[in-house]
C-alpha cells in the first residue's frame, strides 16, 4: 500500500510528458519581407511558397520519407526585431495537410519591415525547434531573401552556432538588379554571399532564383530536394567564377555607405 500511495503521488505531482511526434524532417520556411522588396515582389514570393506546398512533387517527397510525414512552420522576417511566425509548427503527411498549410500561408496580409537580419532569423529559427512537439531526423532552416545581413549580430556567428547544434541552413538568394523601394542598390553576387556566409551544416545547399518571377520554380526545386534529403551536386549549382566574393560584413558596410540623410536608425 505505501508503494501504491507513493506511485499515485508521483503521477499527480509529475504527470507524464507526451513524447514528441517523430517526423522525417523539421523545416522552417523563412521568407524575407524586408524593405528591399515591394508589395508585388512580396506577393510573388508568397505565391511561390503556396504553389510549392500544393505541388504533387512536394507531396511525393514527403510520402517517400521513412515515416511519410514532416513538420513545417512558415516565418516572415526582416530586421533584428521582426521574425513573424505566420503559420506555427504543423504536421504534413498528405495532400489535405499540405493544402491546409498552403491556405494558412496565403491568408495573412503581406507587409514589409525595416532592415535585413539573417542572423536574427537563424537564431529565432533555431529556438523554434525547441518544444515544438516534433522530433525530426533532420532540422532545416530554409532562408529565402534578396539581400545580405545588415543589422543585428554578425551573420557567421549565428550560422555557426546553429550548425554546431546540428541544424542545416539552406539558402535561396533572389538575384535582381533594381534599386529597392527605398533607393538602396542590390548587393552584387548575392549568390556567392549566400554560399560563403549563409548556408551551413551537413549537405547544406542553395538554389538561386533569377528574379522574383523565377522564385516559384526555385522554391519548388529547393523544397523537393530538402524534404527528400538530397543536396544537389555543387557543380550543378555553381560554376567556377572570378566574380568578386562579398565579405560576410558586406551588408553592414553597404548600409552604412548608402543610408541617406533622412534615414532614421532606431
Amino acid at each position: 500500500m505505501p508503494r501504491l500511495i507513493t506511485l499515485l503521488f508521483t503521477l499527480l505531482v509529475f504527470p507524464a510528458v507526451a513524447a514528441d511526434r517523430a517526423v522525417d524532417l523539421e523545416l522552417v520556411l523563412a521568407a524575407d519581407i524586408s524593405g528591399s522588396m515591394d508589395s508585388q515582389e512580396g506577393a510573388l514570393q508568397r505565391e511561390g511558397f503556396v504553389r510549392a506546398l500544393r505541388h504533387p512533387e512536394v507531396l511525393k517527397a514527403i510520402e517517400g520519407g521513412q515515416l511519410g510525414r514532416i513538420a513545417v512552420t512558415y516565418v516572415e522576417w526582416a530586421g533584428p526585431h521582426f521574425q513573424s511566425t505566420r503559420v506555427d509548427w504543423t504536421e504534413i503527411a498528405d495532400a489535405g495537410d499540405a493544402a491546409a498549410f498552403a491556405d494558412a500561408v496565403a491568408r495573412p496580409e503581406i507587409s514589409t519591415a525595416w532592415y535585413t537580419s539573417i542572423s536574427a532569423l537563424i537564431t529565432a529559427g533555431a529556438q523554434s525547434f525547441e518544444g515544438n512537439g516534433f522530433e525530426g531526423t533532420r532540422r532545416v532552416i530554409d532562408i529565402a531573401g534578396d539581400g545580405p545581413n545588415n543589422k543585428g549580430e554578425m551573420l557567421p556567428a549565428a550560422r555557426d552556432r546553429a550548425v554546431a547544434d546540428g541544424i542545416i541552413i539552406n539558402g535561396l538568394p533572389i538575384i535582381n538588379d533594381r534599386l529597392s523601394p527605398n533607393g538602396f542598390p542590390p548587393l552584387p553576387n548575392l549568390d556567392l554571399y549566400y554560399e560563403d556566409c549563409v548556408i551551413g551544416g551537413s549537405g547544406a545547399f542553395l538554389v538561386v532564383a533569377n528574379g522574383f518571377g523565377d522564385f516559384a520554380r526555385a522554391i519548388l526545386k529547393k523544397m523537393v530536394l530538402e524534404i527528400a534529403g538530397h543536396a544537389p551536386p555543387p557543380e550543378r549549382l555553381y560554376r567556377v567564377t572570378n566574380r568578386p566574393r562579398p565579405g560576410c560584413d558586406a551588408g553592414e558596410r553597404q548600409l552604412e555607405k548608402w543610408r541617406p540623410p533622412w534615414f532614421y536608425d532606431n
